[in-house]
């Protein structure tokens, strides 16, 4: 009797040990995401009382665009260094976004207006699926979806995949559309963030080409 107590509290002080270890595990992970996400520089959108309303502030606004690689729809990687030289409208959206639908056919006229002056359109779907990177059946069904949209608003521009990823990069993507307006020479000179106005777009345009 004693030695099969002396086993049974064996066995609990292992799985104890075990139960604790586990824990503390997922406490430094939760501990060492937590520190991630607090040192990235985040936006947030502030009152505007010249404009009667809210505006969006970057921490990236005056300084260098974070840099990228993605694949485009046809599996080509394409990289925001790759247009230095140009001034670049780096806009994240997705296709279940309302507001996307209506800002897209702004994008194609402007981008249109403005591409002989060495403008161009970034467009880089933000799904949100949180696919695997091995799951072909997930990504190929959001790539068809993306398709369909790009087809049927016949966007002229690149439109590249895994926005997700850049998130934490371009400082948390908290609401659909948003942009940032990349000079010339690779630096962010004007933020938005939410469905604006054309004019308010082609103002930012007009800034990122004039540096």
């Amino acid at each position: 009797m004693k030695r099969n107590t002396i086993v049974l509290f064996a066995v609990l002080a292992i799985l104890a040990i075990f139960g604790w270890a586990g824990w503390a595990n997922w406490e430094y992970r939760r501990q060492a995401a937590e520190k991630r996400l607090a040192s990235v520089a985040r936006g947030e959108l502030v009152a505007d009382p010249s404009a009667g309303g809210m505006k969006y502030l970057s921490p990236f606004v005056g300084k260098p665009a974070p840099q990228f690689t993605l694949q485009d729809l046809q599996g080509q990687k394409i990289s925001l260094d790759s247009y230095k030289g140009k001034a670049v409208l780096v806009n994240f959206w997705a296709t279940w976004c309302g507001p996307c639908k209506i800002e897209t056919p702004w994008l194609i006229e402007l981008r249109n207006k403005y591409a002989g002056q060495g403008f161009e359109v970034l467009g880089i779907s933000t799904e949100g699926d949180d696919l695997k990177p091995d799951d072909k059946a997930g990504w190929a069904k959001q790539k068809a979806a993306i398709a369909k949209f790009v087809n049927e608003e016949k966007m002229p521009y690149p439109v590249l995949v895994n926005g997700d990823s850049l998130s934490q990069a371009y400082g948390g993507l908290d609401a659909m559309p948003t942009s940032f307006f990349v000079d010339r020479k690779g630096n962010v000179v004007a933020a938005q963030m939410g469905l604006t106005s054309e004019s308010d777009i082609e103002a930012n345009i007009t800034k990122a080409l004039a540096n």
